[in-house]
Order: C-alpha cells, then structure tokens, then sequence
C-alpha cells in the first residue's frame, strides 16, 4: 500500500484535478504533501519502534494509513484530500520504517533472511509500476475516489493478520526515554529538506526560497547532530555513522534510488510524451520486467545471496541496471517497444531483482536487533532522499536539453527525446558509481549483529503489546 501510493495517484491526477477543481500549481499537493511528511517521519518512526514495540508501532501505522486513505477517498474538497495526504504519508513512514526491523528480527536464519528481504525488495522495486497499471484500472472502471478507497479493506486485513501471526517484542531492561529534542530537529530537517527539493523544479534551484530552505535543514541537521553528541540516551547514536557497512550501503541506495527513479519514472515519461502510449500501455510495457523482478526476488537472488555472499550480487545487479539505463539513453524518438523499450526493461528489472536483496541485507548488517528500527528508518529515509534528489536532478537535466527548441512540432520532439536520452546517461552514471562503490565497501557476509536486545515474547506476554 505505502509503495505503490506514491505512483497510483499520478494516473488519477487529471480526474482530481478536473472533479476538484485543483490549478496545476496546486495539483502537485496531492503528491507533495505525501512526500514530504513520508520522507520527515522516516526516522522517528524507525526509532519509535525501537522504544515502543516494532508490532504496535507498525499496526498504528496500518491504522493511520487507512484512516487516512478512507478521508482521501471520501475528500470533495481541495484542502482535505491535501490533509488526509499528508497524514497518510506519516502512517506510510511509520510502516515503512518498522517493516524491514520486522522481517530482520523474525527472520534471523541467513537462508530465511534472504527469501524474507528478496520478498521485501521485490515489493519496493516493483510497487511504482504496479501503481501506474492498478491506477489506470481503478481510474478507468471507477473513479480517482477508489485509488484510496482500496487501501481500507486491505489495511483491515493486514490489521488482522498483524494480531495472528506477528509475535510481540519485550525490552530486557529499563525502556530508553525518547530523545525529543533530537526527534524534533531531526524531522523538521527532513521536512524542510524534502521540501526544497520538491519545489526545486517549479521554482529553481538556486531561487532564495530553495536556497534559504536547503540552508535551514542543514542549520536544524548541525543542531540535531550537537544534540545526539550530548543526550545519556540518543535518537540516532553517533556511533552508527562508523559503521562502514551502514554507510556505504546508504550511499549506494541514495545512488541507486536516483537510478531507479530514471528507470520508472523517465521511461514512463518517454513512453507517454515521445512514443504516445496510454497510462494502461505504459503499465503494460512496465510488465515484463516487473515479472523478471518478481522471478529474481523471490527465489533467484536469496539463492545467489546464500551462495555468493552480499557483494557479487549486488555489483551485478547494479551493472545490469546500468546496462538496461543505457540501452534506454540510445532510445530515439520512433522507437518501437520490442527494439527500444524491452530490452532496457528487462535488464532493469533483471538488476533491480538481483540488487535490492543484497542492498537490504548490507545496510542492515552488524545492526544491534534494538536498533533496527532506527537502522531501517535511516535506510528508508536514503532511498527517499535519493529517489526525491535524483528525480529532481534528472528532470533539471533533461529540460536543460530540451531548450527553446521544445515549444512543440518535430524539432520540440526531438528536443524532448534528447532531454531524455541524457537523463537515461547520467541515471547509468549513478548506478555504475553504485556499483564500483559496493565492490569497495560492501563486504562478502553479512556482519553478525551487535545484540540481542528484543526478542519474540513467549505466548501470552503480546498483551504487553
């Protein structure tokens, strides 16, 4: 649900627009206000969990998130949809944060562990395109309201389930105070950070209003760093930036989110303004690589993990992603699907599905199992960042190109394909840097973690919950 969000509101933005009256300035709220809160609540949610039980905190997220998604979709009016999207996107952090620290302290055998992440990836590679396609459905036989509407019975469900099947979490010893001061600079640093990038585009990159925002983020990330060196008891333990694992691997995911991002959201772009296909076309063209990802990620790449360790997979996945990004570079502006569009498609996907598994397990490996939240918190939150900054990049990039030229008729279009030739470059670009930057840092295995903090309650002890 969280995932495919993001993108299954794009295909219904012209019915919200036309039935809500939105202006075009106005209409990029209902993806914004998403955004931005998703991206500021990452870590206090992954944290949240640490302190408060991963189990409550995600079924709280489930709760919220649904809550919000039934106002979305009852929404007649502007300035509610803008709300309910916004609180949507803190239920959506909240679950995001705590559901990768879920599956790492359930799963703990490595051979279970990988199954369990390649599942995980496959859903937060794939969940972008699914979105477009299941928008187009809903959009097409409906109307935009069941987009949110959907997400209730099966937030139901999950809510259910949660209860049946997921055991509850019991510190050993003392519960750590919340560190406020620390969660408060720290979120409202995202916040503002998320969003001067996502208003870079619309009103420039080096306009004051995105300047001064940038500045203030980075202002409130220096207070909120001076806070964690002093606190008994921080949010984010300033020990966790040595952790070379941890950090190599979020520097690898911010570059490969950005790839990523190149691969879903430009090919789409390509596809609808150069090649004239329909939302359900573009869905469609997405499929072939999603079912190589799903084949990849829920049996391929757990077995290449337990076979050839993190750092093989993960460099080859990433090189393939490359391939696949470079093949689109060359895409011209007649291109067919089975030439020009396929085998760019396949090869992302065939990367994606071998890449994200190792990713995953890297970023979390050494981690403290109380501090998994945080951990997962701190990797959600680079794949967002590195999704929302290389998105804004590429886009820049790709209207440099375009020029004077792209007012419209055959030169325009011309102008459009070379803008995005050179996106599709710089994104293979990112994920070739990914790649030589996991060959150096990212070890064989999976570091042993730190602790066993928390663990499964024995049965009856999950009222604590």
């Amino acid at each position: 649900m969280a995932v495919l969000d993001v993108t299954i509101v794009n295909v219904a933005l012209p019915s919200i627009r036309a039935d809500l009256g939105f202006s075009e300035a106005d209409l990029v709220w209902v993806v914004n206000a998403y955004m931005l809160t998703c991206g500021g609540f990452l870590l206090l949610g992954g944290r949240l969990g640490d302190l408060y039980g991963q189990r409550r905190l995600f079924m709280i997220g489930i709760a919220l998130f649904s809550l919000a998604s039934l106002a979305c979709g009852l929404a007649s009016a502007q300035l509610p949809l803008v709300i309910a999207r916004a609180v949507q996107g803190i239920g959506g952090a909240i679950v995001e944060a705590v559901a990768l620290a879920l599956l790492m302290n359930l799963f703990t055998e490595p051979a279970e562990r990988a199954k369990a992440m390649g599942v995980y990836g496959f859903v937060c590679a794939s969940g972008g395109s699914i979105g477009v396609l299941l928008g187009g459905v809903l959009t097409g036989a409906y109307d935009w309201h069941w987009i949110f509407l959907v997400n209730l019975p099966i937030g139901l469900a999950v809510l259910g389930l949660s209860l049946a099947v997921l055991p509850g979490t019991k510190a050993v010893g003392p519960r750590p105070r919340l560190d406020v001061g620390g969660a408060m600079t720290v979120t409202a640093a995202l916040l503002l950070a998320v969003y001067a990038i996502v208003g870079g585009n619309e009103v420039g990159w080096t306009a004051p209003r995105t300047l001064l925002l940038l500045l203030a983020a980075a202002l409130l990330f220096a207070i909120f760093v001076a806070i964690e060196a002093a606190v008994a008891e921080p949010l984010m333990p300033l020990r966790f930036f040595r952790l070379k694992t941890l950090a190599a691997a979020n520097v690898i995911g911010v570059l490969w989110s950005g790839a990523m991002f190149a691969w879903f959201f430009l090919s789409a772009l390509y596809m609808q303004r150069v090649l004239g296909y329909t939302p359900m076309q573009v869905g469609l063209a997405f499929l072939p690589g999603n079912l190589i990802m799903a084949v990849c990620s829920l049996g391929i790449s757990a077995w290449v993990v337990n076979r050839y360790g993190l750092r093989r997979p993960l460099v080859g996945g990433l090189a393939c992603a490359a391939l696949g990004l470079a093949l689109f570079a060359r895409a011209p502006v007649d291109g067919g699907f089975v030439v020009d569009v396929l085998p760019g498609m396949m090869l992302s996907g065939l990367g994606a599905g071998i890449a994200f598994n190792p990713l995953l397990l890297a970023a979390m490996s050494g981690v403290d199992q109380r501090e998994s939240g945080l951990a997962s918190g701190i990797v959600n939150t680079s794949f967002m960042m590195g999704g929302a900054v290389g998105l804004a990049v590429l886009a820049s990039l790709a209207a440099a190109q375009v020029g004077p030229a792209g007012a419209g008729g055959a030169a325009g279009m011309a102008a459009v394909n070379r803008g995005y030739q050179f996106a599709f470059a710089a994104g293979a670009v990112f994920a070739l840097i990914a790649a030589a930057l996991g060959a150096w840092l990212v070890p064989e295995r999976p570091l042993p973690a730190a602790g066993r903090g928390v663990g499964p309650e024995p049965a009856g002890a999950s009222a604590a919950e």
